[in-house]
């Protein structure tokens, strides 16, 4: 095949490719994500850069003139910031008020008040599930680790028995429910309905944060008997504020754009007629944008003012929340760009002729694309937004459903087994104080079952939706 043209790499739809193209495509494919690994893993460049210089070298292996790859990259970097930017804003907003107004720490004071002995695994799992619904992974295992190593010593459990199900509660969160970065990423990568794949999200994470959280726990705790070690004690938020807002406004709140969204999907199903009024004002309340939005605004009386805070005290909140966030997006959007430098270059269409040629599931492959991407990269957010731009074309002839479950697909994939080169195995093993291969028998196999299972249930949905 000869040197693609610029009128196929500006075409929304690339023309039919022969053999020949799928194989220089093929290539090209493979040449950009080693680029990518290569930078991140060897030369340890930020995945921001990586992705930038594997999109214009993919560019350049399919043969496209490199103005027109650039254009390509950058205009997909725009829309997916566009799409999804202002959504990790006001998530990471929430988040940090949640965490700096004490609301964290009052759930988990109220539920573990009220479990004890064979229940605190369990509670583990729902204080990091509701915990770890607006916050960032790193941002959750800084917040709960104190309480881990508090109950672990307390009440003389097994560090595993009790930091495995936490573990798992805010990975199952980041890696399957909006509005974590890389679903909503999927989400508008592949034009999925955002109430539906949250709904259908949480009916995957339930059963899967379950078998990998207190049941796999069971036996973590044998394999790696360790106890909670003294250091890595970092401070609580609420220690340093004389009073903290209540459980009920707390939970409220952080459940408030998840119920939102869920009514909207709702709505949607069983009204079905976009002319009716009802309808209109759920899909203007229910849009990620007002329902996270809402949920700020309702948090500054629910969690900053019981607080004490003051104007310029949420000011700095929001401020602090904010400047964080400031390499997730530039990742997020870099991603986008590769994203629509695959689709641009007809990877998109090489994609959707190999899954149609080999019989190959679409979820199934959509899976398997985010498991490579993930071991190879280390990184979640990576794998998620470069396997939804190389599956996207799939969801073309997808219902409302399958699409969502195409997300979620991704998102399982892109959670499997954590190794050496993800900062998130690294971050455990210091926390908790354990050796590398503790770490691996512990961590990285909770991250397979939680990757596997979730991915088995999608498959299984599929046959039901």
């Amino acid at each position: 095949m000869t040197r693609l043209s610029v009128e196929m790499l500006a075409a929304d739809a690339p023309p039919p490719i022969t053999s020949a193209g799928h194989a220089q495509l093929g290539i090209a494919v493979l040449v950009g994500i080693a680029v990518i690994v290569l930078l991140i893993t060897k030369f340890k460049l930020h995945a921001f850069l990586a992705l930038t210089v594997g999109s214009l070298a993919l560019g350049a292996a399919a043969g496209a003139p490199l103005d027109k790859a650039i254009t390509s990259f950058t205009s997909g970097l725009g829309s997916t910031v566009a799409g999804v930017g202002v959504l990790i804003a006001l998530g990471a907003i929430l988040g940090k008020l949640l965490a700096d107004s004490g609301g964290a720490d009052q759930i988990v004071d109220t539920i573990l008040a009220k479990a004890g002995g064979r229940a605190m695994p369990w509670a583990m799992v729902l204080i990091a599930s509701v915990v770890g619904l607006p916050l960032f992974f790193e941002v959750g295992i800084v917040l709960l680790i104190p309480v881990v190593l508090m109950v672990a010593k307390r009440g003389n459990f097994s560090l595993m028995r009790i930091g495995i199900p936490a573990l798992a509660g805010l990975s199952v969160m980041h890696g399957l429910i909006p509005p974590h970065p890389g679903p909503l990423v999927a989400i508008d990568a592949v034009k999925a309905n955002l109430g539906v794949t949250l709904a259908l999200g949480i009916v995957v994470a339930i059963p899967t944060v379950i078998i990998a959280g207190p049941l796999f726990s069971k036996l973590a705790a044998r394999w790696v008997d360790v106890p909670a070690p003294d250091r890595m004690l970092p401070q609580r938020a609420s220690e340093q504020l004389e009073r903290r807002p209540g459980f009920g406004p707390t939970l409220a709140t952080v459940l408030l754009p998840v119920v939102l969204m869920l009514a909207k999907a709702l709505v949607d199903i069983v009204v079905d007629d976009p002319a009716n009024h009802t309808q209109r004002v759920f899909d203007v309340v229910g849009s990620p944008l007002i329902a996270l939005l809402a949920a700020v605004i309702v948090g500054f009386f629910t969690l900053g003012r019981p607080a004490g805070f003051t104007r310029d005290r949420l000011q700095q909140t929001v401020e602090k929340g904010l400047m964080p966030i400031a390499g997730i997006l530039l990742i997020v959007g870099a991603g986008g760009g590769f994203k629509q430098t695959l689709i641009d270059s007809g990877v998109g269409q090489m994609i959707l002729d190999i899954s149609k040629d080999w019989s190959i599931p679409a979820l199934l492959l959509a899976w398997l694309i985010a498991v490579a991407i993930r071991l190879a990269t280390g990184s979640a957010t990576v794998a998620t937004v470069s396997a939804a731009g190389l599956v996207a074309p799939l969801a073309a002839d997808m219902s409302t459903a399958h699409t969502a479950l195409l997300v979620l697909a991704i998102g399982a994939g892109s959670l499997f087994f954590s190794h050496v080169n993800d900062a998130g195995f690294w971050l455990v093993k210091e926390y908790f104080g354990l050796k590398v291969g503790q770490t691996v028998k512990t961590w990285s196999l909770m991250e397979t079952i939680i990757s596997v299972v979730a991915g088995g249930l999608v498959l299984l949905l599929s046959l039901i939706v």
